[in-house]
């Protein structure tokens, strides 16, 4: 059967792998890129490179010493595939990397490193930030239509199961922020004789006054305990 034909199948054995990892970023980013070379044609080594809004670049999980390697390389050069596919929204396909010249420093150092041809996707695009998923091989030409198709099905499912994770932390870094703001507040209502409109107006102008989260100035107040 060619993979083409058994993608329905694989996909839904990805779909339900990824669900079952979606407890943490760090848990379904590695599962992400450990499925990605099982599943994608011609992949040997994966890495999820990630891109914030202040131009840094990380790559929180790799499959791989050429992986690694090659996402330091973009770091330190803030040039790439991976880059260009995670700001850009771009699948990045290299045939040949000692013939690849849209980034040429990026290109010479990598193919010293034994990389021949990547694959990129972008993975997600959430305001200034941004990710892709990236897939290396030590042969020219690894990547064919069928890795392709398949990665690019592969990544719009791995972009899903990101989301709902990072959805998920999102809600509970909320709900977790909002009862630190509540213990600072009653603490502050206790030790200064406030209403609680009161001691959440000396939170918000102690935030500003410092330039600090709120969350983080009520966590201050928290672990300061109640004072005298």
């Amino acid at each position: 059967m060619s993979p083409v034909a058994a993608l329905p199948a694989q996909m839904a054995d990805v779909a339900r792998r990824l669900r079952s990892e979606s407890k943490d970023t760090e848990t379904i980013l590695r599962a992400i890129s450990a499925s990605a070379v099982e599943s994608i044609p011609g992949a040997e080594y994966a890495s999820i490179t990630l891109v914030t809004g202040n131009a840094a670049v990380e790559s929180p999980v790799l499959i791989g010493d050429l992986a690694r390697e090659s996402d330091r390389l973009q770091s330190e050069l803030r040039e790439g595939p991976c880059i260009r596919s995670a700001l850009h929204s771009d699948t990045v396909w290299i045939r040949d990397m000692t013939t690849e010249d849209r980034w040429p420093a990026f290109s010479a150092a990598a193919a010293e490193l034994g990389i021949r041809s990547m694959l990129c996707f972008t993975l997600y695009v959430e305001g200034d930030n941004f990710g892709a998923l990236n897939l290396h091989s030590t042969r020219v030409d690894a990547f064919d239509d069928d890795s392709r198709s398949i990665g690019a099905l592969f990544a719009a499912h791995a972009a899903i199961a990101f989301s709902s994770v990072r959805e998920k932390e999102q809600i509970r870094a909320a709900l977790t922020n909002r009862d630190i703001i509540g213990q600072a507040k009653g603490m502050l209502m206790e030790r200064y004789t406030l209403n609680s409109d009161e001691a959440f107006r000396l939170l918000a102008r102690l935030s500003q006054d410092s330039n600090t989260k709120l969350a983080d100035v009520a966590l201050q107040v928290v672990d300061a305990g109640p004072g005298e």
